[in-house]
Parts: structure tokens; C-alpha cells; sequence
């Protein structure tokens, strides 16, 4: 896809109201590749995954999830894909909503970028936000609101994931998040394809997470009602987001 089809709005009521509040998004280049990054703050901002609705039924895009927060007079600010899941867009490892685990974490190598150890763990609490190595979390799990296990690690501890390789050849457009030394959240997606050691360096270098989390490629989209993007694909499975008040 290219990057002028993912900057295409579809339909207009998939939108937030005009008005909503400010998801802090804006773009930023590094190293020859243009990012669109979204930050939030746990404790101040409401950040939710989304998977299924009250029925038990998959979510999928960022148009079900507004009708339903519409109800409760509340909109997304921003929102992107969540983490890897199945073909039948259930997740793929760890995954608690509003504080309920409906997937428990997998600790096993196997193959496929999940697969690529060390993998981790995003978790919310109602102040606080962590991107964990997942081991590490099944030894001592924290109290998480929310969670979606996805991998491989972009940062570790400082370090990039000891498989990236910067010569790679894979390309791809990635989504990924990471938490700064100050607790900040910070949400990124690619406008072009890159390597996992690109992204990585984003992360480490430029957005300064001690630790950040690949959360998906190729089917990686963003909404950011703000910058008028809305990116069209395949229904998803998690969706993570900001939720704020509906403002008419």
C-alpha cells in the first residue's frame, strides 16, 4: 500500500467528532524514514485495548469501537493495532482487558517475529504503563488493567534486540510502542517500509525508551482523526487507543 492510499479517510462516519481532543500526534523523520508518533500519558490519559464488543463479537477497526464509546459519550483520540493475533483475530499471546485475562502469555520461542525471544508485554495499570520482557513477566506478574504480549523486543534494557541485523532486507510498514524513563507512552507507526533495526534505533535513539515492544507489520495502521488518517485494511484483532470525551 502506498503511503498516499494510507493517508486516505474512508467513510466519514468512521471519524471522530470534530473537536476531539488532541491525541498528540505529529510526524517525525529519522534516519532517511518518516514516523508518525502518538504519546500519551498513563493517569492523565484514558488508554484502552480494544477486542470485542459487549456481545462477545470482534471489534476489528476503529469505526465499531467510536459507535460503541459513542454510547458513553466518548470518542478515540487515536488508536492503532494492538498486538499479533490468529486468523481468527484472536490474540495471539497474553491479553487482559479491563483488568480480565482472556489470554494467557506464551513463553516459548517459535518461529515468526512473535516467536523471536526475547518477546514482551505492554501492560496499563490506571497510572502507570511498562513494556516487560515476557519471562520476566510470568515470573512476577504485575496487577495490569490492560496487557497484549506481542515480540520481538525492539529495546531491551537500552540495548536493540541481539537479532537485528543492520543490513536486513526485510522491510515492511511496523507499528510498535515503547515507555520512557518518566513513564510516557510512546506509539509509532512507519509511513514506509523499514527494518526492524531502523524502527529499533527510533525507539532507543530518537524516542528514548529504555524498553519498547514491536507490536505488529504489514497490517499495521493508525487512526488520527487529528491528522485526518484513518488507514484502510483487513479487520483486526487487539486495537490499542486513547479514549477521550465526545465534545458536541
Amino acid at each position: 500500500m502506498t503511503r498516499l492510499k494510507r493517508l486516505c479517510l474512508v467513510l466519514l462516519a468512521t471519524l471522530a467528532p470534530a473537536g476531539a481532543a488532541s491525541a498528540n500526534c505529529r510526524p517525525l523523520a529519522h534516519d532517511q524514514n518518516t514516523y508518525t508518533i502518538c504519546t500519551a500519558t498513563p493517569g492523565t490519559d484514558d488508554i484502552r485495548l480494544f477486542h470485542t464488543d459487549d456481545a462477545d463479537e470482534v471489534l476489528g477497526n476503529f469505526g465499531r469501537i467510536n459507535a460503541m464509546l459513542a454510547v458513553q459519550g466518548q470518542t478515540l483520540s487515536f488508536a492503532m493495532n494492538g498486538g499479533m493475533y490468529h486468523p481468527d483475530r484472536s490474540p495471539v499471546g497474553l491479553y487482559i482487558e479491563d483488568g480480565v485475562q482472556k489470554r494467557a502469555a506464551v513463553t516459548r520461542s517459535g518461529p515468526g517475529n512473535f516467536g523471536m525471544l526475547p518477546n514482551g508485554v505492554f501492560c496499563l495499570t490506571d497510572t502507570t504503563a511498562q513494556v516487560i520482557e515476557t519471562r520476566a513477566y510470568a515470573a512476577n506478574p504485575p496487577a495490569c488493567r490492560f496487557a497484549t504480549q506481542s515480540g520481538p523486543m525492539l529495546v531491551i534494557d537500552g540495548a536493540l534486540h541481539p537479532r537485528f541485523l543492520p543490513d536486513s532486507t526485510s522491510r515492511n510498514i511496523r507499528n510498535g510502542v515503547g515507555v520512557t524513563e518518566a513513564g510516557e507512552v510512546i506509539f509509532a507507526i512507519s509511513d514506509q517500509a523499514v527494518t526492524f533495526d531502523e524502527f529499533g534505533r527510533l525507539f532507543r535513539d530518537v524516542l528514548h525508551t529504555p524498553n519498547a515492544l514491536f507490536l505488529d507489520g504489514k497490517v499495521s495502521r493508525l487512526f488520527a482523526p487529528d491528522l485526518n488518517r484513518n488507514d484502510l485494511g483487513l479487520p483486526l484483532g487487539p486495537i490499542v487507543g486513547v479514549v477521550v470525551p465526545q465534545t458536541r
